[in-house]
């Protein structure tokens, strides 16, 4: 019991000696010299220590949101582990009634760890809620009320071992926020964009569901086809070297109903781009026209459907303004203002050429990974300035239904890989010109895999039967023709 209390009595003594040195180093000690011994403690302290930790805030200076922060949220959303966290905190993208699809999403909750390896190092995260003054929230809290209230202040903090400290703000964090990115373009749902008012687009959310799995055409064909589109999203620095504006062009062509529109679909799909859907017809003017074309954004599709009529449509613009600069003008001759004006009007026109102009002159390089594609149902009638090189970089020919092509059709509508009719029906196929919409049409009328299969094998007789009565009505009207002309040709 002695030594017991001689052991309280030195501690309440040193106890007593540390306050009274306190006191006097407080009294004595100018504020300057005490901050710089605090500050120098601290970094003996951080030297000493083996562990380094980040903090990533949700809003920087307590007003602008930080996006590192929401880029760890959703990364550590997909890596957490359920079965090793005490607590989870669920959310939901909707509730499952038409707001959202009411995808529920698991992620940390507060004061919790979790345990990331990244190249060989672990990586501990934690998510912290702390209450702070709204002065040192950088005035977040301002709206709401007085500088003596506080405000909630939501931050990941990162522990790991302080020779990865290069590792964690050189290769780590950043890889976070391309992975959240990658992971937000997968998620997100595409949009279609339709012009209207002149030079404004209005969206709408594109659910196509076509794929490069599901489309009815050759396979090879297909692959080339996903090949060149991933070549070109990886070639950013390639093009910038060689000088060329970051896009790419596609002419598709071909009969109607043999799949443009579901390819287009199906490269949007797989590059997770949203399509811009320009009507030329409605664009008033070339100044409209480049406003409409500067506001579509990098990773995008613009598409101009059936560009042949569009142009033959454009050249009729193009001639009636000619005629009217041609012919005597009341402007010309000093007419009214609002004459002048009209005159003005019919100048500036939507032309081909400034179209052209987007497509790969000056006004091309104004986005970046931006793909064109233009769609024909008859190649031959395009103007030589659209096809020359440098324009369209791939010519993608949409034909007639092939056996492959029906085979996929097949299975994507009854899920068979052979039926007994098979060999009928591609033997017909390659003998009918049908397209992949008039199959793909027959297949829906019936739930019953036999019955729709004998109502094709129907349809491809009857297709044929028509092909072969047109070719040999053809060839008797041209025996006939040069029957009558023969006299003539002998008289010579």
């Amino acid at each position: 019991m002695a030594s017991h209390e001689r052991a309280l009595a030195v501690a309440a003594s040193a106890a007593a000696s540390l306050m009274l040195v306190r006191t006097v180093v407080s009294e004595l000690l100018p504020d300057e010299v005490r901050e710089a011994a605090s500050s120098g403690l601290a970094r003996l302290r951080a030297r000493m220590a083996s562990q380094h930790t980040v903090v990533i805030k949700k809003r920087q200076d307590g007003v602008a949101y930080n996006h590192v922060y929401e880029a760890v949220r959703a990364y550590l959303a997909a890596r957490i582990d359920a079965r090793t966290q005490r607590r989870l905190c669920v959310s939901s993208a909707g509730d499952g009634d038409g707001d959202g699809d009411g995808k529920m999403t698991l992620g940390m909750a507060e004061g919790e760890e979790t345990v990331d390896t990244y190249d060989g190092a672990e990586f501990t995260w934690r998510l912290i809620y702390r209450d702070v003054p709204s002065s040192s929230a950088g005035g977040g809290d301002r709206s709401r009320g007085g500088s003596g209230r506080k405000v909630e202040e939501h931050s990941y903090e990162v522990t790991f071992h302080k020779k990865h400290t290069e590792m964690a703000l050189g290769s780590y964090l950043p890889f976070i926020v391309a992975t959240a990115k990658a992971m937000s373009e997968q998620g997100r749902a595409l949009q279609i964009y339709m012009n209207e008012y002149m030079d404004e687009w209005c969206p709408m959310d594109l659910h196509h569901p076509s794929t490069f799995q599901t489309l009815a055409m050759d396979r090879k064909l297909k692959q080339s086809i996903v090949d060149d589109l991933d070549r070109f999203v990886k070639r950013k620095d390639y093009y910038r070297r060689i000088g060329k504006a970051w896009r790419r062009g596609y002419l598709l062509y071909g009969p109607p109903g043999t799949g443009k529109s579901s390819l287009i679909a199906a490269m949007a799909n797989h590059l997770r781009f949203n399509v811009y859907d320009l009507e030329l017809t409605a664009v008033d003017s070339n100044s409209d026209l480049r406003r409409l074309l500067v506001g579509v954004p990098s990773r995008s599709i613009l598409v101009v459907e059936d560009i042949d009529c569009t142009i033959q449509q454009l050249k009729q613009r193009e001639g009636r303004a000619g005629q009217q600069d041609s012919g005597s003008s009341p402007a010309a001759d000093g007419g009214s203002p609002l004459d002048k004006l009209e005159e003005k009007g019919q100048r500036d026109k939507v032309t081909l050429s400034g179209l052209l102009n987007f497509v790969d002159g000056l006004w091309s390089a104004g986005g970046e990974e931006r793909v064109i594609v233009f769609t024909t149902n008859y190649k031959d009638r395009l103007d030589p300035a659209l096809l020359r090189p440098g324009r369209m970089d791939m010519h993608v020919y949409m034909g007639y239904c092939t056996p492959e092509a029906f085979r996929i059709l097949a299975h994507n509508y009854h899920l068979i890989d052979y039926h007994a009719t098979y060999p009928e029906i591609e033997e017909l196929i390659e003998a009918a010109m049908v397209t992949p919409a008039e199959v793909a049409e027959v297949l829906m009328r019936n739930d019953d895999t036999d019955a729709a299969l004998h109502d094709l094998v129907r349809l491809l007789r009857s297709k044929l039967d028509a092909d072969n009565s047109a070719t040999k009505t053809t060839t008797e009207h041209s025996n006939d023709n040069a029957d009558r002309q023969q006299p003539d040709v002998l008289s010579v």
